[in-house]
């Protein structure tokens, strides 16, 4: 049975649908602000992580440990760098199969998966050389 959704949940999630990136908690907190839709951020912390939950909302983690949320449209996959932390998104999925493949051999269901390799961006290997 699906839990109903809070009042602040249904505005998070309809604010990240309407983004075309994923946004930090913070910068939530300053949009639904600017939006006059106010709500304390531990709140918002909450709301994410029953969202999280439900498996409507995905969560990224930089290098640096914010966080990153965006609503559920497609896998995301980055090559992050360590030094300036730029991330690049790579546009094909290279684990799909695999995805397919665990969550029949686990009866286990996917959300989402992300995928993150981490390293230094050619300006910053310039800057190190």
């Amino acid at each position: 049975m699906k839990a109903r959704r809070t009042r602040s949940q249904t505005k998070i999630l309809d604010l990240l649908k309407t983004l075309q990136q994923e946004i930090s908690a913070q910068d939530l907190y300053l949009q639904l602000r600017a939006a006059k839709q106010n709500m304390g951020l531990a709140t918002i912390y909450r709301s994410l992580e029953a969202l999280k939950l439900e498996g409507v909302i995905q969560v990224r983690t930089l290098s640096n440990g914010e966080s990153l949320y965006s609503s559920i449209q497609q896998d995301r996959h980055h090559l992050t760098c360590l030094d300036c932390g730029c991330s690049i998104p790579i546009q094909q999925c290279p684990v799909r199969e695999l995805e397919c493949q665990l969550q029949q051999a686990h009866n286990f269901k996917v959300y989402y998966h992300t995928l993150e390799f981490f390293g230094l961006c050619d300006q910053c290997q310039l800057v190190r050389n």
